[in-house]
């Protein structure tokens, strides 16, 4: 259909929420496709109807990679139903062009929507790939939240902002997650000791 203008971090569409679609109609389904065009222009693996200045509950993701055929799943309507584990994540965004930080994610979600079609389906991804943590940065996007907001280190997240001419962190809307990030710290500790002994 169209390859659309991705908003910027700064923008504050991004912030909104989201609101259900109601009839996946011909309008959604154009959706869709400008959703798919513009993430692939882009070299994404997934994108958020927000994220064009759209206000409906619509992602795409793709993590085909290389000579693999492309392999899109659209999701409309999401609902991540469980949650699990904890994984580091590197990310980035096609609304923070160039920037990336660690962040939390769980590693393992079950999410139900709807497809392209407007039939339902529920997915379930285990032990952290790369898409268990899309799943869970375009479903934020729905939400107003941003990656960013999960960030381990708040101070490297600053700084890698800054390094890309990108506004400053909205500190107040950082994401308190206790328990993920108690298991973070586990790994991390686990990968520390797992180090040093390499070392000796």
């Amino acid at each position: 259909m169209a390859v659309r203008k991705i908003l910027k971090f700064g923008d504050s569409f991004l912030r909104e929420k989201a609101k259900d679609v109601h009839k996946v109609s011909r309008k959604i389904q154009d959706l869709v496709s400008d959703l798919l065009d513009t993430m692939y222009a882009n070299n994404g693996v997934g994108l958020a109807a927000p994220q064009i200045g759209e206000p409906y509950r619509v992602f795409v993701i793709d993590v085909s990679t290389g000579d693999e055929p492309l392999n899109p799943i659209v999701f409309i309507n999401p609902k991540i139903i469980k949650k699990s584990g904890a994984t580091i994540s590197r990310e980035g965004c096609l609304s923070f062009p160039e920037a990336f930080t660690d962040v939390r994610r769980y590693s393992d979600v079950m999410i139900k929507a709807m497809d392209r079609k407007g039939r339902s389906f529920v997915l379930e991804v285990k032990d952290g790939p790369l898409l268990a943590r899309a799943i869970q940065h375009e479903y934020d996007h729905l939400d107003g939240i941003l990656f960013v907001d999960h960030a381990i280190n708040r101070f490297e997240a600053e700084e890698e902002l800054a390094n890309h001419n990108l506004p400053p962190m909205e500190v107040d809307k950082m994401i308190d997650e206790p328990e993920l990030a108690e298991k973070i710290n586990e790994l991390l500790e686990a990968t520390e000791v797992e180090e040093s002994e390499n070392e000796e």
